[in-house]
């Protein structure tokens, strides 16, 4: 979760929300990594989680992410939810709830829905002090 942080920190450094993630392996190896570009690449898909499964795939050449844990700062959107699902995720750590934008405790609650073919274990809370207070920190310093 460290290295999510620090994905999500270079991101509000950047002028972006302030969300990283990392896929990592069951050995715990860093496979992909990412923090939130949507302005950087003009590009709504590239959130923090999508940019860190992509470049998972990449390092493991295969679409399939079995055996795989995501950490990210923020609950994933349904967007990002979806992505999850589809690469077969294993385990979705997340520090910070979103009422707002959150489709895993929030919203749609992506991964009960019975169109969702792959749920992934769920972990929420992890570090969710630290998230709130950046995102908050990030969000102040915009008005």
């Amino acid at each position: 979760m460290r290295l999510a942080f620090r994905e999500a920190e270079t991101a509000a450094a950047r002028g972006e929300v302030p969300v990283g993630a990392v896929v990592v392996d069951a050995m715990g190896r860093v496979l992909g990594q990412g923090g939130n570009q949507t302005l950087a690449d003009k590009d709504i898909t590239a959130h923090a989680e999508i940019l860190a499964i992509r470049a998972a795939s990449k390092t493991l050449a295969s679409e399939r992410l079995v055996d795989c844990d995501l950490y990210v700062t923020l609950e994933p959107c349904a967007m990002c939810a979806a992505a999850i699902s589809f690469a077969r995720i294993r385990r979705v750590y997340f520090a910070a709830s979103d009422e707002k934008m959150g489709a895993v405790e929030n919203g749609s609650r992506f991964f009960t829905q019975p169109t969702c073919h792959h749920a992934p274990e769920v972990y929420g809370g992890i570090g969710e002090g630290e998230a709130q207070l950046l995102l908050k920190s990030f969000f102040q310093s915009r008005r």
